[in-house]
C-alpha cells in the first residue's frame, strides 16, 4: 500500500539477484514506472490491498485465485480466496457501525488545533524559515542563486550528460523509492552521520535538494547510451574518459564551468513524477534538452526551471545525425526578450573529436510569451519573485 518507495526495502536476500533478474513485486499503489517503488524492482502488479495479502500468501503472482486454492487448512482441506474475502454486506455493516458523526467532529478538531505532540514542537518567532544548515531533510535549494536572467539564452562548449532513446520517462530521471546502499546520495547521507537503516526513501527527503540531486537520472532502468551498455544511473564523464555515476559526472563538468545538456528520443519525459524531473536536471548543470519529441506538461517544467527544451526537425534523430553524444555542443542565441522566442528555430553545431562539426537546426519549444518570460528571467521561481518585488 505504498506509492513511491514508501514500502520500504525489499529483502536482503533480493539484492544479490537483483542485477541479474527483473524482480517483480504486488502491491496497491497507482504507479508501475521502472524502479519507483524500489531501485531493485523493475516492475510491479497494482491490485486491490486485500489480493496484495493474497499474493504474498501465495508466493507467486502465476496462481489462479479465482479457480486454484490460496492454501489449505489444518485438515488438509482447500481454502479459496472466495471463503476469505468479505461480502459487500459485511463490510457495509462494519461502515455503518464505525462511520459515525462524531469521527468526523473529532477528526476536524484535530485538524484545526494540532495534536498535543504538534503544538509542543518549539517554532521560530522570525517572519522567515530558519535553515537548519545540518539538517539532511530540509535545506535551502539554490535555485534563485543559479537563475540567470537573460534576454537571449546562448549556450556554449556544452557536454552530454545523458544521452537516450525513446519513451525515457519522468521515473527515469526523478529521484524515486529507497536509496541504494551504494549511491551518491547514500553517500552523502553517511557523511553526515545518517545510519543506512534511517536512510528513508528519496520521497521523505523531497526536501534536501542535495538527496534529490544525487538521486536524478538514478534509476535501475535508465539507458544511457553513453554509459557503455551499464544500466542506471551512469555515464561517461567526457573530460576524464570515466565511467561514473551521473552525479559524479555532472559534479566533474560543473568543476570544468561546462554547461551541460541532455540528448532524447521520442516522448521525452513522459510519466507523472513531474517537479524533480525538471528541478533535478536543473540542478545538476543541465541547460538545455534536445529530444525528437516531448511530453507536454515535463517540456514546460522545463522552462520553468531554466532549462531550454529543443526538439529535432521532422525526421531528424541524433542517429540521423551521426550524433553519439561524444561531441562538443554550440548552441545559438535564442532571443526570448520579447517573451516568445524570435525565431522558431535555433541553430545547434556539434563538434567532433576529430574536429569536424554536424549543423542542423531545432524548433525552439517555448510556446508562449509567458514561458519566453520564465526563460527570460532564469526560471518561475525568481519571474515570480520579480512580480512580487
Amino acid at each position: 500500500m505504498s506509492c513511491i518507495g514508501n514500502s520500504g526495502d525489499i529483502h536482503p536476500a533480493l539484492h544479490a539477484i537483483a542485477g541479474d533478474a527483473d524482480l517483480a513485486s504486488v502491491l496497491s499503489g497507482n504507479r508501475n514506472f521502472d524502479g519507483r517503488i524500489s531501485p531493485d524492482v523493475a516492475q510491479n502488479f497494482l491490485a486491490q490491498p486485500a489480493l496484495v495479502v493474497a499474493y504474498a500468501i501465495a508466493g507467486t503472482v502465476r496462481a489462479d485465485l479465482a479457480n486454484e486454492p490460496l492454501g489449505y487448512d489444518a485438515s488438509g482441506a482447500s481454502v479459496f480466496l472466495r471463503e476469505l474475502l468479505p461480502t459487500s454486506g459485511e463490510i457495509q455493516a462494519v461502515l455503518d457501525e464505525v462511520l459515525t458523526p462524531e469521527l468526523f467532529i473529532e477528526a476536524n478538531e484535530l485538524g484545526a488545533e494540532g495534536s498535543a505532540a504538534w503544538q509542543e514542537i518549539p517554532t521560530s518567532e522570525s517572519a522567515t524559515f530558519p535553515w537548519d544548515p545540518d539538517s539532511t531533510y530540509v535545506r535551502r535549494a539554490p535555485y534563485f542563486d543559479l537563475a540567470v536572467a537573460q534576454d537571449s539564452v546562448a549556450i556554449s562548449g556544452a557536454r552530454t550528460l545523458v544521452h537516450a532513446g525513446d519513451f525515457v520517462t519522468t521515473d527515469h530521471i526523478s529521484p524515486a523509492g529507497s536509496i541504494a546502499a551504494d549511491s551518491p546520495a547514500a553517500r552523502y547521507l553517511i557523511e553526515r552521520g545518517v545510519e543506512r537503516a534511517d536512510f528513508n526513501t528519496y520521497g521523505a527527503r523531497r526536501g534536501n535538494h542535495e538527496v534529490m540531486m544525487r538521486g536524478t537520472f538514478a534509476n535501475v532502468r535508465l539507458e544511457n547510451l553513453l554509459a557503455g551498455g551499464r544500466k542506471g544511473g551512469w555515464t561517461l564523464d567526457l573530460i576524464d574518459g570515466q565511467v561514473k555515476s551521473v552525479f559524479d559526472a555532472a559534479e566533474s563538468y560543473r568543476a570544468a564551468g561546462l554547461p551541460l545538456i541532455v540528448i532524447a528520443g521520442k516522448m521525452y519525459g513522459s510519466g507523472s513524477s513531474r517537479d524533480w524531473a525538471g528541478k533535478g536536471p536543473a540542478l545538476l548543470g543541465v541547460r538545455a534538452v534536445i529530444a525528437e519529441s516531448f511530453e507536454r506538461i515535463h517540456r514546460s517544467n522545463l522552462v520553468q526551471m531554466g532549462v531550454l527544451p529543443l526538439q529535432f526537425a521532422e525526421g531528424v534523430t541524433a542517429a540521423t545525425l551521426g550524433l553519439d553524444g561524444t561531441e562538443t555542443y554550440d548552441i545559438a542565441p535564442v532571443d526570448v526578450s520579447g517573451g516568445l522566442p524570435a525565431s522558431g528555430t535555433a541553430h545547434v553545431t556539434a563538434a567532433k573529436a576529430d574536429g569536424t562539426t554536424v549543423g542542423f537546426d531545432c524548433v525552439v519549444r517555448v510556446d508562449t510569451p509567458t514561458e519566453g518570460e520564465f526563460l527570460r528571467a532564469g526560471g518561475i521561481l525568481p519571474y515570480v519573485l520579480d512580480h512580487l518585488s
